[in-house]
């Protein structure tokens, strides 16, 4: 149900964003989403790739700094209020949410979430029959 994301820390200078995606890309690691958060100082580009693994040690040559986090893919309905009615759910059960952002598949829209408690939220979302995607599935739905 969780999935490894990569989180890379990079300044936030002309050219560092690059940096990560030049060494995923002579490593042959395709990036089926990603994120970019920043401050003045630096910013955090987080990633989702399929061998996670392979492009830690990849990023790591490349003298990035990068840590792995367990977030959840969430099949969201496309349709006003979709996100809504995930988000309802989670608020009424107390569940936390640090941050999301969009991934778009060949199945529809769904949304990344990184939560203060995973396993707590898988199991709200389940019970509202709100498809948590495994990790087999977003990646043959992502073509990858």
């Amino acid at each position: 149900m969780k999935i490894s994301q990569l989180s890379v820390f990079i300044q936030n200078k002309p050219g560092h964003v690059s940096v990560p995606c030049r060494a995923l890309a002579e490593a042959g690691i395709n990036i089926l989403t990603m994120a970019l958060a920043d401050t003045d100082q630096f910013g955090i580009l987080r990633l989702i790739v399929k061998d996670w693994e392979k492009a830690r040690d990849a990023l790591t040559a490349a003298g990035c700094v990068v840590k792995v986090n367990e977030v959840v893919t969430v099949d969201v309905a496309d349709r006003p209020g979709g996100l809504a009615s995930v988000l309802e759910t989670l608020e009424a059960s107390g569940i936390n949410i640090e941050y999301m952002y969009p991934f778009r598949t060949k199945g529809g829209p769904n949304i990344v979430f990184r939560f203060d408690d995973a396993d707590a939220a898988i199991k709200v979302l389940q019970s509202r029959d709100i498809h948590v995607v495994e990790a087999e599935e977003v990646f043959r739905q992502a073509g990858d």
